[in-house]
């Protein structure tokens, strides 16, 4: 056989799916005319490949024609060595590293850029990640632009001072280099990384190993980072792509998740600021729901918000995946105002503060709640600060909720302005002027031979019930066999690993894990630590303390 058929005959087995199913933006399951156009089965949009579409074009001219367009774009080679002398041009505010590697062994680098790199501080962080899509090189080179601009306007650009000064921005230019370098949509695997993360509604096996490299390092990124939004790019259309992606029955349809007024307004501040992105006749203000436009699953978007609190946009900003290199600095003039603004409204909208203790002032990772809104955000475990993101409106009561502390609210109206609200929290005392540790976002239910003296309250158990799930959870105290035991029913999400602890007296330590079925659902991943006392005062009479279910 020739070597030319050879080579054509393995570049067709490795981009099938890419070429002919996959072109479209964010996912989907499309159909290609090769002709640079890709027609979308959900709502009949038009996405292009390339400016010129009005021929068609072999497998062979597809590739030459991805070739010399790659040509005035970065290799990864190249990336590497700008993100490296960004790092050497600007270490004052920057530090880089990397998150993990690729299928194919390159190091998935990272920029940071803070008047503190590196460092825990009371701030928000956000993170921009590009080039998902193998095919979609327009993000890398974009956010090449961003922090370098930042660092030459930084103590000159009021925006850029702002965002170094009061942000940790931490940017990936490539989550997908071996995907680019192979000039299609997937990794070296072939797998389409914006379909690759654990699912709400469709769940695959949620272990950790089963993950794409790159879908790890991610995961793996916001264990170690607590990152308050976040911002994907994409290209093949222009428009701010907000939750829910994907609906429960699969149809196409306008599927809200719980902050949809704080995401319609993040969207819009992308879409306001761009050149022309509000101005589209396809998409009203130039921002969609995602579920609405075309449902897709395993996306990396919604899993941000569901298991880390961090609210992410996916964002399409060029009409054409690939478009002519000669064509990036023009679309970094369009991009360049949204990406700013969106980082800067971290800290310009919304509530901010912290949370303390009134008899020692220290700092409480305390959780964080809006009356009416059916989401929770976490302080942070350092500083106990707190960066919760709303759309401007007319009133907001804002709830601080700790283990063993009295629960506070305020009500503010809250304008285009940011406001800040710092919290001191008050201990709960039993009549016996013992601390009672209760968990105020859990149901324990005592069934025990012990005379129970106090009975946990009935409130509200917190597993990302956004799509209107009851939850309960039950403690069954085994006097004899010194166990504690717990079941989770209806539970959509995780079940969770106990460490438990009882004191009888003495101490006594016992670790249990455990995987609850969900009946027509899945075996779920346990992976969270919860610790328990039971605490016997006086013959045959308990106190049941809890505290720290959630890590």
């Amino acid at each position: 056989m020739k070597p030319s058929m050879i080579f054509h005959l393995l570049f067709l087995s490795l981009n099938f799916s890419s070429l002919f199913l996959s072109s479209n933006a964010r996912g989907g399951f499309n159909h290609s005319n090769h002709s640079g156009y890709v027609y979308n089965n959900y709502g009949g949009s038009v996405r292009q490949l390339y400016a010129e579409n009005n021929f068609q074009m072999s497998v062979e001219e597809h590739f030459q024609k991805l070739e010399k367009l790659a040509q005035g774009y970065m290799s990864n080679s190249d990336l590497e060595k700008a993100i490296k002398a960004f790092n050497g041009r600007c270490n004052n505010i920057s530090r880089i590293y990397s998150i993990g590697k690729s299928v194919l062994g390159v190091p998935l680098w990272v920029m940071e850029i803070s008047d503190r790199p590196g460092e825990k501080e009371a701030e928000p962080a956000f993170k921009f990640i590009g080039n998902v899509h193998g095919d979609e090189p327009v993000g890398r080179e974009l956010l090449l632009f961003l922090a370098n601009w930042i660092c030459d306007n930084y103590m000159k650009d009021p925006l850029a001072t702002l965002i170094v000064d009061n942000v940790h921005l931490h940017i990936l230019p490539s989550m997908n280099p071996d995907g680019y370098s192979l000039r299609k949509r997937g990794n070296a695997h072939n797998i389409d990384l914006n379909r690759d993360f654990p699912d709400q509604f469709f769940p695959m096996n949620d272990d950790l190993d089963s993950r794409q490299p790159e879908t790890k390092a991610i995961m793996n990124w916001l264990e170690e980072i607590h990152f308050t939004a976040s911002a994907s790019l994409h290209g093949g259309a222009l428009v701010a792509n907000y939750p829910w992606d994907g609906t429960e029955d699969r149809k196409k349809n306008y599927y809200p998740c719980p902050d949809d007024e704080a995401f319609r307004f993040l969207a819009s501040v992308y879409s306001k600021s761009h050149y022309n992105m509000s101005l589209s006749k396809e998409f009203p203000e130039g921002i969609t729901n995602g579920a609405f436009w075309y449902p897709i699953y395993g996306g990396m978007q919604d899993w941000n918000y569901i298991h880390h609190g961090c609210f992410e946009l996916t964002l399409e900003v060029s009409d054409n995946k690939w478009p002519h290199a000669s064509e990036l600095l023009t679309l970094w003039e369009y991009n360049k105002m949204s990406m700013l603004n969106l980082v800067a409204s971290l800290v310009k909208t919304g509530i901010h503060g912290r949370v303390f203790s009134s008899d020692r002032g220290r700092p409480l990772p305390a959780s964080i709640s809006i009356r009416g809104i059916n989401y929770t955000i976490a302080a942070s475990k350092t500083y106990a600060d707190y960066h919760r993101l709303l759309a401007p409106s007319e009133k907001y009561e804002v709830i601080a909720t700790m283990p063993g502390y009295r629960s506070k609210s305020t009500c503010i109206v809250l304008g285009e302005a940011a406001t800040t609200i710092d919290f001191v929290l008050d201990p709960e005392t039993t009549h016996l002027g013992s601390q009672l540790l209760v968990d105020s976002d859990c149901y324990f239910e005592s069934k025990t031979s012990l005379k129970v003296l106090e009975l946990l309250p009935r409130v509200p158990f917190r597993t990302f019930n956004n799509l209107g799930f009851n939850f309960d959870i039950s403690l069954l105290l085994n006097e004899q066999e010194g166990n504690i035991k717990f079941s989770i029913p209806k539970t959509e999400h995780r079940a969770k690993t106990a460490r438990c602890c009882m004191r009888c007296g003495t101490q006594i330590e016992m670790k249990t894990s455990w995987t609850q079925v969900n009946p027509g659902r899945r075996f779920l991943s346990v992976n969270t630590v919860c610790k328990i006392e039971v605490v016997v005062s006086l013959p045959g009479v308990a106190h049941l303390y809890v505290q720290d279910l959630w890590r």
